[in-house]
């Protein structure tokens, strides 16, 4: 093969889309996965199959609880889950294909096999059938993470299991305890939860959701999920697993006081790591910050000259839409065009039901900058759709400047909230104010007038509260 313009190592959201962006850009790029599947964790074990868990698990407990609405017999509902899997697999099954083709048309060399880098302007791929040498004129690192494992509780995937192995199981839990209050905790636990696991969350901060979010968003998202069946023990230290006459139990401490926990699961979710093992860093000089993450300038370029890095591989949130815009801004630099990620606008969202969803600043924050605030919320229990919905459970927070109405965050608990969470992203975009969100027009009725009327709450000017 002749020199090629680019090559990305790793082919999660944020290397086939910077594959793809580059050909569109008129770049000769090859892509290099060393899985069978392109998508990375995001499709395969990640963002794809927990989402499709989450609606099976959702259609379960609408028709469960659906006396009211009529569905008769639905106490006597049960529940399969190898079909829940076989769902869960043709969804991505079907994706893997469709990146695949979309990859392919784009005129991107599929390289399978474990990409490291070599010397200057080579890709050594690695594979069953031997090793080929990639000679290009820049590279995109984007290896992405895995699951942080904790030392004294490794994952073995029978009691100790990792969120890779929570999307997978063949039965339902008796008891499942899950360590870390963050979206994968929350998410998964929600789907075991609904299906009669008891589930138990230990976090050692007070409360859940993690720092993205403020102590009143928190708060009314755990009361929704402790409705839900959901126990939570928080600012408890997890010190190990022992087992018991039952089984297992998980050991944490808290205040001094020793704790335990029956569990056949535990879940670890206490976050991820950067991919870098196996990339040939160290040899080729790859500099790394003390986490393990690849040290990169504000283009994404590295301390190697030609060689970018961009995903869960950097610093930064370890979002799939992160590690996109990043793959998409990579590509056009390398093009020799400006490209460029907002990463005040980088949205997060806990796909759980209600959905606790956030961009730009919290209200702490700001007041950590010694910015002086308004603050505008508006209660589900107003909005005539969430009444008709079962879905009152929940608010829209806005944050905005107060001396300039400028909108500075928003946080949203609710059902679809990782849907009305972009139409703040819009406005936070072009640097509008409450004034904007209060003065554009929503649909009625939509659960997303809860957003128009926080902003409206904001200047005390809300309709549909007092």
């Amino acid at each position: 093969m002749s020199q090629l313009d680019l090559v990305v190592i790793g082919s999660g959201p944020g290397g086939y889309v910077a594959a793809i962006k580059a050909a569109q850009l008129g770049l000769k790029v090859a892509l290099v996965e060393k899985d069978p599947v392109l998508g990375g964790t995001c499709l395969n074990v990640g963002c794809i199959p927990s989402k499709a868990l989450l609606h099976s698990t959702e259609v379960f407990q609408h028709v469960v609880h659906g006396k009211k609405h009529g569905i008769v017999g639905a106490e006597k509902v049960t529940f399969d889950v190898a079909a829940m899997m076989a769902n869960k697999d043709k969804v991505v099954g079907q994706l893997n294909k469709g990146v695949e083709f979309l990859v392919s048309k784009r005129g991107v060399e599929i390289v399978r096999g474990l990409g490291r880098l070599g010397k200057a302007g080579e890709v050594l791929v690695r594979s069953t059938s031997g090793e080929r040498i990639l000679e290009t004129k820049n590279i995109i690192i984007a290896t992405g993470s895995s699951a942080v494992e904790l030392p004294f509780m490794k994952f073995d995937g029978e009691t100790v299991i990792s969120s890779d192995h929570g999307i997978a199981l063949k039965a339902i839990p008796t008891n499942m305890v899950v360590v870390g209050a963050g979206a994968i905790g929350l998410e998964l636990g929600s789907v075991w939860a609904r299906l009669g696991s008891q589930v138990t969350v230990v976090e050692m901060l007070p409360t859940i959701g993690g720092p993205s979010y403020d102590t009143d968003v928190a708060k009314v998202a755990q009361a929704a999920f402790e409705k839900q069946g959901i126990k939570f023990e928080l600012g408890a230290k997890v010190t190990g697993v022992k087992k018991t006459a039952a089984g297992f139990a998980l050991t944490a401490e808290r205040e001094g006081k020793v704790l335990e926990f029956p569990a056949d699961k535990i879940l670890v979710a206490v976050g991820r790591k950067a991919n870098t093992v196996g990339l040939g860093a160290q040899e080729a000089g790859l500099k790394l910050d003390e986490r393990n993450r690849i040290v990169i300038d504000g283009h994404y370029r590295t301390n190697l000259p030609g060689v970018y890095a961009i995903g869960d591989v950097v610093t930064g949130p370890m979002l799939a839409h992160k590690a996109e815009e990043e793959g998409v801004a990579a590509a056009e630099i390398i093009a020799g065009k400006p490209g460029h990620v907002n990463y005040n606008v980088i949205p997060g969202v806990i796909y759980t039901d209600p959905e606790v969803a956030c961009v730009g600043m919290i209200e702490s924050e700001a007041k950590a900058k010694n910015i002086e605030v308004k603050i505008g919320k508006f209660q589900l229990a107003g909005n005539g759709r969430a009444i008709a919905s079962d879905a009152t459970s929940g608010f829209v927070k806005v944050i905005a400047d107060a001396k300039t109405d400028k909108l500075l965050g928003v946080q949203i608990v609710s059902r679809g909230a990782s849907e009305m969470i972009a139409a703040a992203c819009a406005h936070l975009e072009y640097g509008g104010s409450a004034e904007d969100v209060a003065r554009t027009c929503f649909a009625h009725p939509t659960i997303s007038e809860s957003f128009k009327e926080a902003a409206m709450a904001v200047n005390k000017v809300s309709i549909h509260s007092l």
